[in-house]
């Protein structure tokens, strides 16, 4: 008599678990990388948007012939602005332009706290 034994190969249980497991691993290990990188890259967007508002604003008080302590409006600097417009917001902040010779800046919402920044802080640039 002849007994037949066939010979598939397949993953155990345990292969599979093992697996598994070392996928879980590598995803709690990088969940926390990706959200302080996106993190940073809002703020980094947020100190850009400040750095074209300032752009604007020495624009404005050098074709105004304006000095220090001067405050241009929202629509005095628009027309420096693309689209004539002040950049879009990034998390819901506030963006203040401030006179000339102090920078500009941003108030972000009290529910979003970014990097070293807490929340309902301030961005200023650095």
């Amino acid at each position: 008599m002849q007994i037949n034994v066939s010979h598939k190969n397949a993953f155990t249980l345990v292969e599979i678990m093992i697996v598994v497991a070392i996928i879980g691993l590598l995803a709690g290990i990088s969940t926390p990388n990706v959200l302080r990188a996106r993190e940073q890259g809002q703020l980094n967007a947020i100190i850009s948007n400040l750095r074209i508002i300032e752009s604007t604003k020495d624009q404005w008080a050098i074709d105004t012939k304006t000095g220090n302590g001067a405050q241009p409006l929202d629509t005095d600097i628009a027309q420096y602005l693309r689209n004539y417009k002040m950049p879009p917001t990034v998390v819901g902040e506030t963006y203040y332009v401030n006179p000339v010779g102090s920078n500009a800046t941003a108030a972000l919402p009290a529910t979003i706290r970014l990097g070293s920044v807490g929340a309902g802080g301030t961005v200023t640039l650095p």
